[in-house]
């Protein structure tokens, strides 16, 4: 062991971290690890005022509060890490928080049911919406100005009559199909949403664990409050016990650098994951007013993979608008070829389809599919409801489900809109919101939300529908 490690490994009593508690002589226990933060102090995203309330103390829980565990490890080099702390001098004075600090429990709505009593994807959604504090509610829930789209986007499916057909042998129904090549167990995928942490806290780790377990991909988005690699480590966790698993796929926000784009792009091949999803309907955010009139707590979150922080302006306090700054609004088709060259070999996916006309350019570049979705209503509001974009290529331009795979997501509650959308040609569909709702009850609530004895999306609602129709 190097002078080095055997420094960084040594007990740190209370007494020698207690006199370190100035501006420019700053030490932090971080999950028993003592750092020297002195110099990174000024940097801080989130202000010098809460490391110094900390300075010299266990800041952990107000750590673990706003940030993923790796992030100071892989923050400051390995010389400011001072030590471990030395349990056995640990008093309860110290440990207890600074007074500057405390206070009550953010009190969330009501309790929520029990899961045996969810039986469709509306119960989840009253849970989440009795159970969440009122600003994750509102991050969640809210869309673009007047929420036109978000409500046609579900609203449009009941316009959409099945008609029925009898007398089929329909006693084994498999609903298993692929997806960029990859077997999956149900034409259903996890889109990618952002700030899982604040509505459980191993946010889209679980949702990878619920989506191993459940044979469906997940996409994770740059906007995830967890480091990619930390994400795929609960997915390997949660892999089948022959060692099979479905594919994670990524969603990218280019940035205005694209150095970082780039840099981060390769981390993603390095893992494992299996196609790039390139959001392109969101080189703005949209006015997302309910998010807007509640401030955040600045504490809330920090992502580490766009290095953005929660906070608040003039304008409000949507979570949303501010996590967002950081994307390139001018990103063009020309910007395809980069993406090629920068990952090559892994499919590349155009999110954000909204137009017959689109949807051909993007067949002509060649991409190897396209996602229908106009991000949950939140962006542009009265862009019209995704499912009519999918009757729209069906009548305009039907030769492109031969060329490429088309994805869709936006107001999908039950299995029959999923029915509908695979029957006017959807390779799969995506699932946002319902998924975060899931996620109130952990990996049994993913789990349950799409196998669950009265299901809510899929597996069994949707084999009911394709023996129905």
């Amino acid at each position: 062991m190097s002078a080095t490690d055997m420094l960084n490994s040594r007990p740190v009593s209370i007494e020698e971290i207690s006199a370190h508690k100035s501006l420019d002589d700053l030490w932090l226990v971080v999950e028993g690890v003592v750092y020297d933060f002195s110099e990174f102090a000024p940097q801080h995203p989130g202000g010098i005022d809460i490391l110094l309330c900390h300075a010299g103390r266990d800041a952990t829980a107000a750590y673990l509060e706003a940030h993923s565990p790796s992030l100071v490890r892989t923050s400051l080099p390995p010389s400011r890490r001072v030590g471990v702390l030395d349990e056995a001098t640990v008093t309860e004075d110290w440990a207890r928080p600074p007074p500057t600090m405390e206070k009550p429990p953010t009190k969330a709505k009501g309790a929520k049911p029990p899961l045996s009593s969810i039986i469709n994807a509306h119960d989840f959604r009253l849970a989440a919406q009795q159970s969440y504090t009122p600003k994750m509610w509102a991050f969640l829930s809210s869309a673009a100005t007047d929420c036109l789209t978000n409500e046609r986007n579900s609203s449009t499916y009941n316009n959409i009559i099945l008609r029925p057909r009898v007398l089929r042998n329909v006693s084994s129904v498999d609903v298993s199909t692929t997806m960029l090549g990859h077997c999956i167990s149900t034409p259903i995928f996890i889109a990618p949403t952002s700030m899982g942490r604040l509505f459980h806290p191993e946010g889209e780790r679980e949702l990878g664990r619920g989506a191993q377990s459940l044979g469906i991909p997940q996409c994770v988005s740059t906007s995830c409050s967890f480091p990619l690699p930390e994400v795929m480590d609960a997915v390997e966790e949660g892999k089948s016990a022959d060692g099979t698993n479905v594919p994670v796929f990524f969603q990218l926000y280019v940035d205005k650098d694209r150095r970082k784009s780039e840099n981060l792009l390769r981390l993603v091949k390095e893992r494992g994951v299996q196609a790039i999803f390139v959001t392109i309907d969101a080189p703005v955010i949209g006015k997302r007013e309910a998010d807007e009139r509640l401030k955040a707590d600045e504490n809330m979150m920090t992502l580490p993979m766009s290095g953005q922080k929660a906070k608040n302006d003039s304008k409000g306090g949507a979570l949303g608008r501010i996590m967002g700054q950081f994307i390139d609004a001018s990103l063009t088709w020309d910007d395809v070829a980069w993406l090629r060259k920068t990952v090559p070999g892994l499919p590349i996916v155009l999110k954000g389809i909204q137009t017959a006309m689109d949807a051909v350019k993007a067949m002509e570049i060649g991409v190897e599919a396209i996602y229908i979705t106009n991000h949950g209503g939140r962006s542009l509001d009265t862009a019209p409801a995704t499912i009519l974009v999918l009757l729209e290529l069906q009548k305009c331009c039907p030769h492109i489900f031969d060329k490429m795979e088309v994805y869709i997501d936006g107001g999908i509650t039950r299995g029959t809109d999923i029915f509908k959308a695979l029957c006017l040609g959807a390779r799969a569909v995506g699932i946002g919101r319902g998924f975060l709702f899931a996620l109130n009850y952990g990996k049994e609530g993913i789990e349950h939300f799409v196998n669950s004895r009265s299901p809510s999306y899929c597996a069994l609602d949707l084999r009911r529908f394709l023996a129905s129709c």
